[in-house]
């Protein structure tokens, strides 16, 4: 096997150290579908190269040799890894393939339980108020999905952020983002190398919603000052989530300001103390929408695409190139 077979499990790092740029760079849908894609590409070929690896050794074993009817001298003079690497590159499949059903089994349960929730709900349209104290708003994932609302978030807001909060909760549903970042959670489950990637994706689908949110009400200011103020009235007194939403990250408009859950804040009343509290999430997306709405760059994407483009292409010249030396030696066996 030559050395470009190891570039998919290279990759990730790469990938990982280039996730924010794209999400600060790239229009927020264009930023969600490049890295959810990527994350999902890098981790197909992150493990297809582990199990390659494990195989171009096992078939040096002589009862593989036997079983197989191949020639052990071609076996031999191939270009195979050695036997300790491919223990470990084993080990470390086995172990990413049991994370990846944890995971897969963990996410279909939560988005399971969330479709039983939207459908439990009271009425039958769209938005569901409760009588909540605790400010909250978020989205259910079902068919269609539900956008619960409570009146404790209803008093935080004056009308027009009203319209904000629920034109951003509006995009989540229809672009039912929660199938994006249920993805990157799971190529990061399969590799996580590949977390800083997933968490990128949590942010633009929040970004996504609220360039759709200023969008509709035609005022980026003010949909800064609304999730400003819903996510302040949040963290002063944290809701409680059930256990089906906590484990989708269903955070809707109001992650907490520092990117903590339940930490508490004095009243802000300025949107530039809001964005000098820290990096967490909420000022880094209100930054944004304060400033001009990011502009496609093609080079940026091409550049993503083509780390995906060599991955996908190492993992394949290696299962050919591995493909070759068995029938070769099948033929010679």
């Amino acid at each position: 096997m030559h050395i470009a077979i190891y570039l998919p499990l290279a990759i990730p790092v790469l990938a990982a150290l280039a996730a924010r740029l794209v999400a600060d760079r790239l229009p927020p849908a264009a930023a969600s579908w490049l890295l959810t894609a990527s994350a999902l590409a890098l981790a197909l070929a992150s493990s297809a190269v582990l199990g390659l690896l494990a195989l171009s050794a096992l078939i040096r074993l002589p009862v593989v040799d036997a079983a197989g009817h191949l020639s052990r001298p071609v076996i031999s003079r191939g270009d195979a890894v050695s036997v300790p690497v491919a223990v470990i590159a084993g080990g470390v499949l086995a172990a990413v393939v049991a994370a990846a059903a944890r995971a897969l089994w963990r996410r279909g349960t939560a988005i399971a339980a969330a479709y039983r929730r939207s459908r439990a709900l009271p009425g039958v349209g769209e938005v569901v108020i409760t009588e909540d104290a605790a400010a909250d708003a978020y989205t259910i994932p079902g068919l269609p999905c539900r956008i619960v609302i409570t009146q404790g978030m209803l008093r935080a807001l004056p009308g027009t952020e009203r319209d904000v909060l629920l034109a951003h909760e509006r995009a989540h549903a229809r672009n039912s983002h929660y199938l994006f970042t249920s993805v990157a959670r799971l190529a990061a489950a399969a590799n996580p190398l590949l977390r800083p990637v997933a968490a990128e994706v949590g942010y633009t689908v929040e970004r996504w919603a609220d360039e759709r949110a200023a969008g509709a009400t035609g005022d980026r200011a003010l949909a800064a000052r609304a999730i400003a103020r819903a996510a302040l009235a949040s963290s002063a007194a944290p809701p409680v989530r059930d256990a089906a939403l906590a484990a989708l990250g269903m955070t809707g408009a109001t992650h907490a300001v520092s990117g903590q859950p339940g930490t508490r804040r004095g009243p802000v009343s300025r949107l530039d103390r809001l964005r000098g509290l820290g990096p967490g999430p909420v000022p880094r997306r209100i930054a944004a929408l304060l400033a001009p709405p990011p502009r496609r760059s093609l080079l940026l994407v091409a550049a993503a695409l083509l780390l995906v483009v060599v991955s996908g292409a190492s993992a394949l010249e290696a299962a050919r190139n591995l493909h070759q030396l068995i029938e070769l030696a099948q033929g010679q066996g």
